[in-house]
């Protein structure tokens, strides 16, 4: 029978404990999933060696930096794997993604701010825009031959290329691979909290969270019902609120 999980990687006491607190979530929605941690905790004051949770498993970084997820992505225990990075939380259970892979190797969503400058770069190769960066954080793959050759070449590439962002080697990488992908709809990879205030029950509902602060405080729950009547209405006249109202 083939194994499913969710793999962290983080290096970093603050990256550590928002894998802790990302996990936690993945508990309460899929409480059958098994959840493996790749970090350098033995650096921190972490006491995994009493308890591993909320993960199920952990194993050490020894070679950290800060994009260690190109490394360890092809050294996940489980045969089908959800990658989460550390700043996601889930918002409904996610379990049926995997069947996703019945049909394709890899799944992931398209990079949110498609049409910046610094998405529309290249490496090596002018690509269409129709074929855009796609944001990694958020990552569900098969553990074959063929993708795990493919995450290899992605680490290297990576380094290669000498990028402070790992996306833009993988765009091309995706371009050029035979892989069978499938693109996740935005809301299991929400950047803008404004997607999730302003989508209606038949447009979508959120999955994940991909946010590096969430508005998680008091206010924005009290202030829910009001703050998303008045973007709706905001929307209707036509009016386009700056990004950086509903981002990180």
């Amino acid at each position: 029978m083939r194994t499913q999980g969710i793999l962290y990687i983080a290096t970093g006491e603050k990256y550590i404990r928002a894998a802790i607190h990302s996990a936690k979530t993945v508990r309460i929605y899929c409480p059958e999933l098994p959840i493996h941690l790749y970090s350098d905790w033995q650096n921190f004051s972490f006491n995994f060696e009493i308890s591993t949770s909320p993960f199920s498993s952990i194993e050490k970084i020894l070679d950290p930096h800060r994009r260690s997820k190109v490394d360890y992505l092809s050294k996940t225990p489980f045969d089908q794997t959800l990658y989460l990075d550390t700043d996601t939380v889930l918002n409904s259970d996610i379990s049926d993604m995997f069947r996703t892979l019945e049909r394709f190797d890899i799944a992931i969503a398209h990079a949110h701010r498609r049409n910046d400058a610094t998405r529309l770069g290249t490496w090596r190769i002018d690509l269409p825009q129709a074929f855009p960066q796609y944001n990694s954080g958020v990552f569900l793959y098969c553990k074959t031959p063929a993708v795990l050759r493919f995450l290899e070449e992605w680490s290297s590439s990576f380094k290669e290329a000498g990028f402070r962002q790992d996306q833009m080697t993988l765009r091309e990488l995706l371009w050029l691979s035979d892989l069978r992908m499938a693109t996740l709809p935005p809301e299991y990879n929400v950047r803008y909290m404004k997607y999730h205030y302003l989508w209606s029950k038949p447009e979508a509902t959120t999955k994940i969270f991909h946010l590096q602060r969430l508005h998680s405080g008091w206010f924005w729950w009290i202030a829910r019902p009001w703050y998303r009547r008045a973007l709706k209405l905001l929307k209707k006249l036509g009016v386009n609120p700056p990004a950086e109202w509903f981002t990180r």
